[in-house]
């Protein structure tokens, strides 16, 4: 059974960091690239940020570029968001997703003073 488990969500002020994290079981993660895309409220689904399954090629959008940073250890099945400078735009349900097709639940972000 696939899973992937978002975490590290949370509020935080402008200019503010998190990671999230995204735990993956039910495949072989290391064959797959890996993907986090967001939704902001009355908006549609957008990409973020997406890595190869050896971590060597990644892209960002250019919304977030300079700020967001992808990564992912294969020994435990993660990927990671860091994401820093946050901006009150940057609040949306963030979500992982794998190259195989499969979607995390989501979690919360939310950039406010």
């Amino acid at each position: 059974q696939v899973q992937l488990v978002e975490s590290g969500g949370g509020l935080v002020q402008p200019g503010g960091s998190l990671r999230l994290s995204c735990a993956a079981s039910g495949f072989t993660f290391s064959s797959y690239g890996m993907s986090w895309f967001r939704q902001a409220p009355g908006k549609e689904r957008e990409l973020v940020a997406t890595i190869s399954s050896s971590g060597g090629t990644i892209r960002y959008a250019d919304s977030v570029k300079g700020r967001f940073t992808i990564s992912r250890d294969n020994a435990k099945n993660t990927v990671y968001l860091q994401m820093n400078s946050l901006k009150p735009e940057d609040t949306a349900v963030y979500y992982c997703r794998s190259a195989n097709g499969y979607w995390g639940q989501g979690t919360q972000v939310t950039v406010s003073s």
